[in-house]
């Protein structure tokens, strides 16, 4: 018999926040049914849509980033951060949490850092291998720290680091299996090398950009694309390719089923998100990376040259790719040595059972 155990998981802001989270909160579940999570998140940010999707009750805190350059909305930060210490001090107070987790996102900062005041046991995933700001601010009060990658004793105190990757969904791990239900999904020919193209659950404009610009190159190679362009872009994409005739890109705003799109991929080109490296290292996949320049501490960038190091998958910087991008794609598509050696080099830094181990961590700390 298990005893009741609730548990509150903060932060968001993007999938790569979000669906790590969603799969520790399922993971505990699964370890103990008896389990209760509460959300807590950033208002209007994705999170306050995914994870009721997912089943879980969320609450949103009025906590913003700082915009680049001059917005007015810059000077309500401080009154927004003060308004979600005090929201977050409420929640807990009416939720009583035994443990805390923060996932990383605007709203793991106030909602650890009075966790940490009301003396709770705080948990931290950092899921990057450059480690945030408001990660490294909530370090100094946390019970424990899950990391993705080696060498973080840079950012944290190494007697609280605990090695256990990033948790993906499970259907990833299974992907090699579902070949024949991939190429059936997308409605691909059989035995004809295949192209993904995905930019985060955003979209990436420069990776859009590059193969718009060279659809009639990919247009007349033997090889087909699965090419995910967010919703911000798809409709300019799709009419790109209609208006060439294409017949071998086929284009989506959103892929549901990524086990398939992975399970169909010969070569995958990807930004460089702590959540798309991970799940690539699952899938196996020969990948070229395409780091955001738009991100904090150019974090994507040091992720995917930790998979370069151990050559495990290529890299294109952002400024190189209209001009780079696809070639390389072509040319790794027609090299089988090259992509053999990646495949093998990327599953070596996978780490399958990330949410079970994260999910005991939490447990071991109650």
């Amino acid at each position: 018999m298990t005893k009741p155990v609730r548990v509150i998981i903060s932060g968001g802001g993007t999938g790569g926040h979000i669906y790590p989270a969603i799969a520790i909160a399922n993971t505990l579940k699964s370890l103990n049914p008896d389990t209760e999570v509460l959300f807590v998140g950033a208002e209007g940010k994705m999170e306050m849509q995914k994870v009721p999707q997912a089943g879980y009750k969320i609450v949103g805190l009025p906590i913003r980033g700082l915009q680049r350059g001059f917005d007015l909305s810059n000077f309500l930060l401080p009154w927004r951060f003060l308004s979600s210490l005090l929201k977050a001090r409420k929640v807990i107070k009416e939720f009583r949490p035994q443990v805390a987790v923060g996932v990383g996102g605007y709203a793991s900062g106030p909602l650890l850092y009075i966790a940490g005041l009301m003396k709770l046991p705080t948990l931290i995933q950092e899921q990057n291998s450059y480690a945030g700001i408001t990660n490294k601010w909530l370090a100094k009060r946390a019970s424990k720290i899950c990391v993705a990658y080696e060498g973080m004793d840079t950012f944290f105190p190494a007697e609280k680091i605990v090695l256990t990757g990033n948790p993906v969904r499970k259907d990833i791990l299974s992907a090699d299996q579902k070949k024949a239900a991939a190429i059936l999904h997308f409605q691909l020919w059989d035995n004809v090398p295949t192209l993904l193209i995905i930019g985060g659950s955003l979209g990436a404009g420069t990776i859009n950009k590059s193969i718009q610009g060279a659809i009639e190159t990919l247009k007349q190679t033997s090889v087909q694309v699965i090419w995910q362009t967010g919703k911000y872009y798809y409709e300019s994409c799709q009419k790109a390719v209609a208006a060439s005739g294409a017949t071998n890109i086929r284009v989506f705003d959103f892929i549901g089923q990524m086990d398939l799109a992975y399970a169909a991929a010969d070569v995958v080109i990807s930004r460089a998100g702590a959540l798309s490296i991970s799940e690539l290292c699952l899938a196996a996949k020969p990948s070229i990376l395409v780091p955001s320049p738009n991100v904090a501490e150019d974090h994507q960038t040091k992720n995917a040259m930790a998979l370069v190091k151990a050559d495990a998958a290529l890299l294109v910087k952002d400024t190189d790719a209209q001009q780079n991008l696809v070639t390389t794609a072509l040319e790794l598509l027609n090299n089988p040595e090259k992509k053999k050696v990646l495949s093998q080099n990327i599953v070596k830094l996978g780490y399958p059972n990330a949410a079970e181990q994260i999910a005991k961590e939490i447990l071991n700390l109650i």
